[in-house]
Parts: C-alpha cells; structure tokens; sequence
C-alpha cells in the first residue's frame, strides 16, 4: 500500500512566500514503522562512521568489501528485493541517513485534487530521498493525471520538496456511452462527475461533443433570452446539433449556420409563443422552413379540426 503522509501542519518560515494555499506535509505524519527503520538506518550509518574514525579508512573498506560479499548473497537469496521495498534503495537509505531524506513537502494550486492523489501519482513516498529525487520524471506523472494542467517540481536543500500544481477548470458536462465526464475548455476529459457540485455546467452529449463545446455555447448565446432554458446539446453523427429545452421540446437545428437558426428559434419564441404550444419538437434543417411536430393529443385535435373547417369553407 502506498504510503503518503496525511498530517498537515503550517509551513515553516522558508516556505512563507508560498501562496495562502500551500501545505506542508510534515515528517510527523510518517507511519511509526517507517520512523523506526529511519532510525535504526541512522543507527547503523553512525557506527559505521565511528568505525572508519578509530580503524582508519583501510579496515573501513575491508569491511565495505565483505559487506559487498554479504550484499551479493543477499541479492541472490531475495532479501534485498525486500530490503527496498521496505526502506528504499540502497542510495536513497544512505541520503536520507545524511540529511537528505523528504521531511516536508508544500503543495500548492490545488482545488479538487488531495494530497494523497498528488503523492500517489508523483510516486513519493518515504523511502525517496532528496538527493536522488528525479524531478523531471516526478512533473511527468503529475502532467499526466487529467485534471492537471501544469505541474512544477523543485527541491529546496537539503530536505524540502515544492510541488506548484495547476488545474484544469471544469467547463462542460459531457456524456458518452452512459458515463459522464467534465471536460476542460480545450474538450480534455479530466475526471468523472461524482457529485452535484458542476451540474450547472454545460450538457453535451454525444461521439466528440467535448472537442466542440466552445461551438454549442456559441449556439446556446445566439438563442437570446431563450439560453437559460437550453438543458442539453446532443451532438448527431459528429455534423450537427439538438437542443433539449428545459420543457422537454427538441430542437433540430442544421448542419450550416446553427447559429442563425438559434436565433430564429429565440425570436419565434419571444413573439409566436412558440413553446407555449402543444409541440414534441421543432425542426429547422431545411433552410428558410421550420416544421412543428405535436403532441398526440394536440395532433388528435387537430386532425378533428380540419375536416370541420373544410365543411365550412372560406368566411
């Protein structure tokens, strides 16, 4: 299980020019086992550097040299596969025996991602050490997760770490296949909608819908007063749009020009009245036309009616 460290405290005073958001993660949050090893690690790091004081650098390498010997047999037998799961590599340990280790990390333009989801996909936990912390692979995987935009990574000597994340805005509500996604302005899919928090975004749907979002709000703004009552943009074949309306009432609208058939449908229903009416849908992709298709009752009546007028004739 990867571990993170989930108890937060102030930055320190070198870190007092981050932004009102940042957050330091403290070394206090390191599971006890993990501080344990650490300090055996130093422990043993300690002995060693007294031996090499009293015996002089010759027995020091003597000792290195069986020590390699003791290594080989442990690689062989599987122990040090262990070993590093468990405390790190072997450079990492001596780092982080020297002062090197990550005690703290700010984290800093974050919104909706967590602390434990930005460590999780840096890959650091607390067997990484400074000194040999690759910050270049670390901005790779955090620029990989969706809803990040930016990522900088830096190290500040010799055991702080400055994570500077950028986010993608959440812009529109795509659907697909049944799963719903919010996608940026750019139509990148960031993350799966889990809640009720953007329900007030932008509704498409649709096979590269969330690559044409900036071209449905341009539709949705052409329909004037009636935009507070588009619900949904269903995009049809990749050509052209539908509009649902807060009424149920679908609008098929043309492939050229969109826009102008928008407007047409917010003046028809300023002055006609249009959506007052009995009607399932209207259908404006044949230029200069627009057909109305009714609801059954409203077309049962009207079917009734006509015959009467045809009786009556001309007033």
């Amino acid at each position: 299980m990867t571990e993170v460290f989930p108890v937060l405290v102030p930055a320190r005073p070198a870190f007092a020019g981050m932004a009102g958001d940042a957050r330091a993660i403290a070394p206090a949050s390191y599971p006890a086992s993990s501080r344990r090893r650490a300090a055996r690690r130093a422990g043993v790091f300690a002995r060693l550097a007294r031996f090499a004081g009293r015996h002089g650098v010759g027995s020091f390498l003597a000792l290195a040299f069986v020590g390699g010997v003791g290594l080989a047999g442990a690689v062989h037998g599987g122990q040090y596969d262990r070993f590093v799961a468990d405390n790190g590599s072997l450079p990492d340990v001596a780092a982080r025996a020297l002062g090197f280790g990550i005690d703290a990390i700010t984290i800093t333009g974050t919104r909706e991602l967590g602390e434990g989801e930005i460590l999780a996909a840096a890959g650091i936990t607390p067997r990484n050490s400074l000194l040999f912390l690759d910050v270049n692979t670390v901005r790779d995987r955090l620029a990989a997760v969706p809803l990040v935009l930016e990522a900088n990574v830096r190290k500040l000597f010799p055991n702080r770490l400055i994570v500077e994340i950028v986010e993608r805005e959440p812009f529109a509500i795509w659907q697909k296949d049944g799963a719903l996604n919010l996608v940026s302005a750019d139509g990148q899919p960031m993350m799966e909608m889990r809640d009720a928090r953007f329900a007030a975004l932008p509704f498409v749907v649709g096979e590269g819908a969330n690559r044409r979002v900036a071209e449905f709000m341009r539709i949705v703004a052409a329909a004037g007063d009636l935009r507070g009552r588009v619900r949904a943009g269903a995009l049809i074949g990749e050509r052209r749009w539908n509009l649902t309306l807060s009424n149920g009432i679908e609008v098929k609208l043309p492939e050229q020009d969109p826009e102008a058939a928008a407007a047409q449908l917010g003046r028809l229903a300023r002055d006609a009245r249009l959506l007052d009416k009995d009607v399932v849908s209207l259908d404006f992709r044949f230029p200069g036309k627009m057909f109305a298709r009714l609801t059954d009752e409203a077309a049962a009546a009207r079917a009734e009616a006509l015959p009467k007028a045809k009786k009556r004739g001309p007033a």
